[in-house]
């Protein structure tokens, strides 16, 4: 990976999209610091392994200070959700979706105003969970004006969030609120090593006294080591895997050339949908427990045990809806009748298939058996560390969101090299290959 940026550096116009890159994140890291009147974040106290410290990692340690940008893409992630559910459920929506770039800008101008509501909700809400349970507002942020300030504030900074994201997305390179996120997650990386490091520690010594604790604990930490590598290395294994469909193309002649008669393949990824279900599955599950934080719920309360971190409920309704929504992302982003069509037409026809109808069916059988290995290894890297900290007792809480929050990291790495050598060959450029 680092060749391949090396080797983009050397284009102009990839090295002009990658300081581009580099100064949108740079200018959302100095929102992530900008201080919100009236807020004592000195007060706030985020519980270990709640869902309020996955916010918290997922922007970039903003939820627990306060800043500016403490929603981070929250608003927009959820709003992404929204629009894309209402164009398989809305004909209307359905059809404006598949009218090209034209229908896209639509799309995409409803998914902002959608951003721009929620964002509002939840910077009520927000200044609400500040108010009753942190009560970290000085006397002026309890004022009706003091309220009207910190939520435009907040709503304000999900808009800005959401446009530094769509200006990545026009002249830099990858995905911009993916981007975004990485850099909250890689900029939180000294407090999760720290908490898990912690973790580990009161752990050991809680279940094991004597003299030897302390070369229990190095060998335990080698082996921690070891084992965040391996999986690392297990993730850009499963994500660079894929199932090759044989594809041959039948010969034609036109004019006095011959075309076809050649053999080729329709790759399909094992995890085609990347991190996205982590994303949308987290965003969708912590809706229960935010909303009870927001109203002042007592963490003694059954519901709110009930859809706790540690529970078995949330671990089960987690570990369902990433294999669920790793089907949605593929249903609507992947579709077999148009590819096989594009196959017909192009002469092209899979050996033992027939073209047009069957061609679709197998592809999509295929492709389900596909997407449930990947969404089980998804769901398995995301929900052992939360099985790990409940057997626990929570008492390796730091540990609880490691799992997603690698993934993240390592598929939105990966997901970025591959665009940026995309753009390479685009301009026939060799010197990634070397």
């Amino acid at each position: 990976m680092l060749q391949t940026i090396k080797n983009a550096i050397k284009i102009p116009e990839l090295r002009k999209k990658l300081i581009y890159t580099f100064i949108i994140i740079l200018i959302y890291r100095l929102g992530a610091i900008v201080p919100i009147p009236f807020v004592q974040p000195s007060l706030i106290s985020l519980p270990e392994g709640s869902i309020f410290q996955y916010l918290n990692i997922l922007s970039g340690d903003a939820f627990q200070k306060a800043t500016l940008f403490a929603l981070s893409i929250s608003p927009y992630i959820t709003a992404s959700i929204v629009i894309q559910l209402l164009c398989v459920a809305i004909p209307s929506l359905e059809k404006l979706s598949k009218e090209g770039e034209e229908g896209k800008k639509k799309i995409n101008t409803l998914t902002r105003y959608v951003t721009v509501g929620l964002a509002l909700l939840t910077s009520i809400g927000y200044y609400l969970l500040m108010k009753n349970s942190y009560q970290c507002l000085t006397d002026d942020g309890k004022t009706l004006l003091g309220a009207i300030v910190i939520i435009a504030c907040y709503c304000a900074g999900a808009s800005i969030i959401m446009w530094l994201g769509e200006k990545i997305n026009e002249h830099g390179i990858g995905n911009g609120i993916s981007l975004i996120l990485f850099a909250n997650i890689v900029s939180s990386g000294p407090t999760i090593v720290l908490s898990l490091y912690n973790s580990f520690k009161t752990y050991i010594t809680q279940i094991i006294n004597g003299e030897y604790i302390g070369i229990l604990w190095c060998v335990l930490t080698v082996l921690m080591v070891i084992g965040v590598l391996a999986v690392v290395v297990f993730v850009v294994f499963i994500t660079d895997s894929e199932r090759k469909l044989p594809v041959q193309y039948a010969k034609r002649v036109v004019g006095r050339k011959m075309y076809g008669g050649q053999s080729s393949n329709l790759p399909i990824k094992l995890n085609m949908s990347g991190v996205m279900p982590i994303i949308f599955a987290s965003s969708i599950i912590s809706l229960p427990i935010t909303i009870m934080q927001f109203c002042g719920v007592s963490e003694k309360n059954f519901w709110y045990q009930l859809f706790g971190t540690s529970s078995p409920v949330y671990i089960i309704l987690f570990f369902v809806l990433i294999i669920a929504f790793s089907y949605f992302y593929i249903a609507i982003s992947f579709n077999p009748q148009e590819v096989s069509n594009n196959l017909q037409k192009q002469g092209g026809f899979i050996p033992g298939i027939r073209p047009g109808r069957p061609t679709a069916e197998y592809i999509t059988k295929v492709l389900s058996k596909v997407t449930l290995m990947g969404a089980m290894f998804l769901s398995i890297i995301a929900v052992l560390p939360l099985v790990i900290n409940a057997l626990s007792g929570n008492a390796l809480a730091g540990i609880a969101f490691s799992g997603s929050s690698l993934l993240i990291v390592v598929g939105v790495a990966l997901e970025t090299a591959r665009e940026i050598e995309a753009q390479m060959t685009m301009r026939h450029y060799k010197g990634f290959l070397e």
